[in-house]
């Protein structure tokens, strides 16, 4: 894909989840978050962050039970082990599959969790090619539906996503929370 095919397509993917998230019934935001809505802030694209990775899938895939922002965990099964390199230094990521809807998601933490980006980290989801590979692309890493509001419960990244390089590309914080708890 071109340079500036993947930018108009990065472009619409992120005015479509604005309008989603300002207009939808499905939305997670409350009304009074639409009815003052603040658009989603992201990085700048960042093509260094677009991989097209052989996943490791010789790891065990028994399922694994993953905590949440409420104290409950929900069951994931692990699909694979991603490496990639970030800054120079190289870094390693589990795969999950979703039991029931079957799709693949990476929750991940970084440098950037709790300063740029939401504390609890962020999802991306990986695309299968035919030939087996992934397709990771960090600027489409988004932010748990918790972190609009305190009505969501989401899972939280295990320790072993948690990485010490920054991934500065995909959503930032947002920056219209509501909470009970201020300091969230």
């Amino acid at each position: 894909m071109t340079a500036t095919r993947q930018t108009n397509r990065l472009a619409r993917f992120r005015a479509r989840r604005d309008e989603f998230m300002r207009t939808h019934e499905n939305s997670p935001l409350t009304e009074a978050q639409k009815q003052a809505f603040v658009p989603l802030a992201y990085y700048d694209e960042n093509p260094d962050l677009h991989f097209e990775i052989e996943p490791d899938t010789d790891i065990d895939h028994e399922p694994i039970e993953l905590g949440t922002t409420s104290g409950t965990t929900v069951e994931y099964v692990p699909h694979s082990k991603i490496t990639f390199e970030v800054d120079g230094e190289k870094v390693s990521l589990t795969v999950f599959r979703e039991p029931g809807r079957g799709r693949l998601l990476v929750p991940f933490k970084d440098a950037t969790s709790g300063k740029e980006t939401y504390g609890a980290g962020r999802t991306v989801d990986p695309q299968e090619r035919p030939d087996g590979k992934l397709v990771v692309d960090f600027n489409y890493a988004y932010g748990p539906y918790c972190q609009y509001n305190d009505n969501w419960t989401c899972t939280l990244p295990p320790f072993g996503n948690w990485l010490k390089v920054s991934i500065e590309a995909g959503e930032k914080k947002y920056p219209n929370k509501e909470s009970e708890y201020p300091d969230d």
